[in-house]
Order: structure tokens, then sequence, then C-alpha cells
């Protein structure tokens, strides 16, 4: 037999993708997660838009011309891209695909129709719905902004509801009641994925073979 001390380490990262409606919370839990779980990579994302003061080009974002982003939506090279206010904003998919190869797991924040289109392009990712307790407590969260019109709180609560009815296409949902507790789900989540057998398995094959 051989003397071989190969163990089942890590290989291939994990995307996780964290959604959900407007107001729940994402921007806050996904702060919280970059504290206590610095090891886990954030997705860059590709801005047509000038880079604003202290911004840096690979950090924030990756600035790109127009010619350069509709170049790579041509190409296929966005796992998910949109339109807003005459700027092109995407998720590149080289950055993730690398960084998944490197080992380290991503995790991307993006809206529902945006998570919907990277699932289309990238199914082995695991989705998570983001909810608020309750939908007067996402009301009220809009409301707190101090931004929002009337109409534009009626408009986006509609949205939300929307959006919650495609709940279906994930395979988690975590209830955003305490920002920590929402975070420590979501890394007990990535464990779990990351013990599935079909992960383990292959691995687990190469080390056998290895065995004479």
């Amino acid at each position: 037999m051989t003397s071989n001390t190969n163990t089942l380490e890590r290989e291939k990262g994990i995307l996780i993708v964290l959604s959900g409606p407007s107001g729940v919370g994402k921007g806050t839990v996904c702060t919280s997660l970059r504290k206590s779980s610095p090891e886990l990579i954030y997705s860059v994302s590709a801005t047509t838009r000038t880079p604003r003061q202290g911004e840096v080009d690979g950090v924030n974002y990756f600035f790109k011309s127009h010619e350069q982003f509709k170049s790579m939506i041509e190409n296929d090279d966005m796992l998910e891209w949109a339109e807003y206010v005459g700027n092109f904003y995407g998720t590149p998919r080289q950055f993730v695909e690398e960084t998944l190869r490197s080992g380290k797991d991503v995790i991307l924040e993006i809206e529902v129709q945006g998570a919907l289109k990277v699932k289309q392009k990238f199914p082995e990712g695991v989705f998570i719905f983001l909810l608020p307790p309750s939908l007067n407590e996402l009301e009220n969260r809009i409301v707190s902004r101090g931004t929002e019109t009337d109409e534009s709180i009626r408009s986006r609560m509609s949205v939300a509801v929307e959006e919650m009815r495609l709940m279906e296409h994930y395979d988690y949902a975590i209830v955003n009641d305490h920002v920590e507790t929402a975070g420590n789900k979501i890394k007990s989540i990535l464990e779990a994925e990351h013990c599935k057998r079909e992960r383990v398995f292959p691995k687990l094959m190469h080390w056998i073979g290895e065995v004479k």
C-alpha cells in the first residue's frame, strides 16, 4: 500500500448567490459577513459609469468602456447584466470562475432578476433568498430610509411581493430578523454544501485510486 498521505481537502470553491427584495438588508448582512468571514471573496461587478473619488478598479468595480462592456456581453463573458440610467452593470464570468478554481468561495449579492439569470448560466451555484420578518417590517425599513415617496414605497412593496413568489427557484430561504444570525446561517449553509456527497465523492475516488 502506498504511503501517500493525501487527505480530502477542499478544491473548487462554491458560488453563493444572495438575493431578496429591496430593503431586506442584503448589503447589511454581507457587510457583517465581510467582518466575520474575511476568507469569503465578494464578487466584483463591472460597470461603465465613471469611478467615484476613492474607488479602485478591480476592488470596488471593474471599470469598463461601453465598447468593452458590450464586447463582454457578445462574448458571453457576463453571468448577468443590466442597463441603468445610461450605464451598464454586470457580473464578469472570468472573475467568478477563476476565484472558484483557486479554491475560494465567492458570494454574489444581487437583485432577484439578476440571480435568476446567473442560475441559468451557473446552476451549480448555491442560491439563498433573504426574507424580511414580515411585510410590515419590510415597509418600515424602506420608509426609514427617508428617500422614497409614497408612490415609490407602494411600487417597491408590489415588486417585493412578486419577487417573493420566485423563491421557489432558490435552494435556501433565510429570514433576516437579526443580521448576525442571518450571517451565521449563511456560513452554516456553506459548510454543509462543502460536505455534500456529490462534492466529496470525486475527491474520495481520486484518493482511493492512489492506493496500491
